[in-house]
């Protein structure tokens, strides 16, 4: 396998949806090319964000089939893999593996909350049925396993094992991480809310959600971390921080959505059942949003 050098900003891209709950191809493609001129370093498809458990399995593979092809090979392109038996994981990874992805995201089995040896098991199978190399993605408030330092010590003998994706929430797992197993895996950031942080502990990327509405801000924040220019980054991460913080709830498939609809760059639709937010709820996130739209920075 060659070395890998994934670094920077990975949207977790949203899946476009006609009214019917149709998948939008063309809409989809039209927002992936404007997030890579935004300067994005790489796409994750159908990760969470990207509903990927609310797609059929031949939708899945038609959709990475044609993103790969509207992409073309601009930048990376990772799937998420999020399916309910190690076995389906394992089938799934081999596929995108011929569709000529460049690489995996892997989350645990859904639905089954394994224990230790299980989910060990579940990601050694899934590196064990493809080349493709792998982002493990950790993230235990939503799928309820967690995969601690020492697991990630002992996955280390796996060659394709080669980032981790981490979610936990609690910041210090960077630094526990690099004490633990060096560098071995690139460190993504995968909380929006937590990613200055992160990147001032030593993630090399940040997998974000919020950058399906807001790319270029994204980028901006990105470059001033890497720069060091932490004033300006602070500067501007407080003004984003209101809207990253809807990264962060169990909704924000459908705040993230409602996002791109604001500012012209999608349609809200979900797949059931998923719904548009409505009432109250979605006064109170239409408030922060347009507020952040009214108020955001000049770059």
């Amino acid at each position: 396998m060659q070395p890998v050098q994934w670094q920077g900003v990975y949207p977790a891209a949203t899946t476009q949806f006609r009214a019917d709950e149709s998948i939008d191809l063309e809409a989809t493609a039209r927002h992936l090319d404007a997030m890579i001129r935004a300067g994005v370093h790489g796409i994750i498809l159908l990760g969470s964000v990207g509903e990927n458990t609310a797609l059929d399995y031949a939708e899945k593979l038609e959709f990475l089939r044609a993103m790969k092809d509207a992409i073309g090979g601009r930048v990376p392109v990772l799937s998420g893999v999020a399916e309910i038996t190690t076995r389906g994981a394992c089938r799934f990874a081999a596929d995108c593996e011929k569709i000529g992805l460049d690489g995996l995201m892997v989350l645990p089995a859904m639905i089954y909350k394994a224990d230790r040896r299980e989910a060990m098991a579940h990601f050694r199978s899934v590196a064990q049925s493809t080349a493709l190399p792998i982002m493990v993605y950790n993230n235990p408030p939503a799928y309820y396993v967690d995969i601690t330092l020492d697991m990630f010590l002992e996955l280390a003998d796996e060659r394709n094992f080669v980032a981790i994706k981490e979610s936990s929430g609690d910041v210090r797992r960077v630094t526990d991480l690099i004490n633990t197993v060096g560098h071995r895996y690139i460190l993504f950031s995968g909380v929006d809310d937590l990613v200055l942080e992160s990147v001032l502990l030593g993630s090399q990327g940040w997998v974000s959600g919020l950058v399906n509405a807001f790319p270029d801000e994204n980028r901006k924040l990105w470059d001033l971390a890497m720069a060091g220019q932490w004033a300006e980054a602070r500067q501007l991460y407080r003004w984003y921080t209101p809207l990253l913080h809807l990264d962060t709830h169990i909704k924000l498939v459908q705040y993230i959505k409602l996002c791109m609809a604001e500012v012209g760059l999608g349609s809200e639709t979900t797949r059931a059942p998923r719904l548009t937010i409505e009432g109250e709820e979605r006064d109170r996130v239409l408030k922060v949003i347009r507020h952040a739209i009214a108020t955001r920075p000049k770059l």
